[in-house]
C-alpha cells in the first residue's frame, strides 16, 4: 500500500510542477488542471466509501457507492463545462476515473486493515450486505 500512495504523490507532484502546456497542446494529458481532477477525485471517492459505511455492511456495496458518487460528480462537472461554462475533456474525465479508483481502494484497505477479511458468505447473505443497515 505504501507504494501506490507513494506513486500517486509523485504523480501528482510532478504534474503540478509542469509548465504550461504547449502552444500546440490545448488540453495536455499532465498539467494542473489534471492534478486537481486526480486529487479531488480521490478525495471524493474516499469520502463517498466513507459516508456509505454509515448505510452498508458490504464492502462491495461501500464500494460501488464511493466510485457512484465520485464518478458523478466528474461528469456533472464536465456536462457543466459542455453547456458553455468551460472547456469539456474527455483528459480531464480520464482522470477523474483514476482518481475515484485510487480513491476507494486506498479507502477500501483502510477498511480491510480495520475490519478484517470478510468471511465466507452464501450469495443470499452477500445480497444482504446491499441492504441498507437500518
Amino acid at each position: 500500500m505504501s507504494r501506490i500512495a507513494a506513486a500517486c504523490i509523485a504523480a501528482c507532484l510532478l504534474t503540478l510542477s509542469t509548465n504550461g502546456a504547449k502552444a500546440a497542446d490545448e488540453d495536455p494529458w499532465f498539467g494542473r488542471d489534471k492534478a486537481l481532477h486526480f486529487s479531488v477525485s480521490v478525495g471524493l471517492g474516499a469520502s463517498g466509501y466513507a459516508g456509505s459505511a454509515l448505510l452498508f455492511d458490504g464492502y462491495g456495496a461501500r464500494t460501488l457507492a464511493g466510485a457512484a458518487f465520485s464518478l458523478s460528480i466528474g461528469v456533472a462537472k464536465e456536462v457543466y463545462d459542455a453547456t458553455g461554462a468551460g472547456d469539456p475533456s474527455w483528459k480531464d474525465l480520464t482522470w477523474d476515473a483514476i482518481g475515484t479508483a485510487v480513491g476507494v481502494g486506498v479507502a477500501l484497505l483502510v477498511d480491510l486493515a480495520i475490519r478484517g477479511e470478510p468471511h465466507p458468505q452464501t450469495q443470499s447473505q452477500q445480497l444482504q450486505g446491499l441492504r441498507l443497515s437500518w
